[in-house]
C-alpha cells in the first residue's frame, strides 16, 4: 500500500475515481477514468507509481472541498 495514497474509490457508472492522499486525507476526483484503468490501479504493486504514470495529468480532476461531505450529510439529516 502506498503511503502517499490512502484510499481509492470508483463509481463505474460515472467513470469517477476518488483518491485520498497523504496523512491529511486530501481527496481529488478524476473523471472519465475507464474501468480497466481503475482495475489496474487497484491491483498495482505501487499505487503511487501507477498513479503518477497512468492517471496524474491524463484525466480531468478537481480537489474536493472537505466540507462537501459535511454539507451532504447535513442535507440528508434535514430531509429525513
Amino acid at each position: 500500500m502506498s503511503s502517499a495514497i490512502r484510499h481509492i474509490h470508483y463509481k463505474p457508472e460515472l467513470g469517477e475515481l476518488s483518491v485520498w492522499f497523504g496523512p491529511e486525507g486530501r481527496r481529488y476526483k478524476y473523471f472519465e477514468v475507464p474501468q480497466e484503468v481503475f482495475d489496474a490501479f487497484s491491483a498495482a504493486p505501487s499505487r503511487g507509481r501507477f498513479f503518477n504514470a497512468e492517471i496524474r495529468g491524463r484525466y480531468p480532476s478537481t480537489l474536493v472541498d472537505p466540507s462537501e461531505k459535511r454539507v451532504r450529510r447535513w442535507q440528508a439529516i434535514r430531509s429525513a
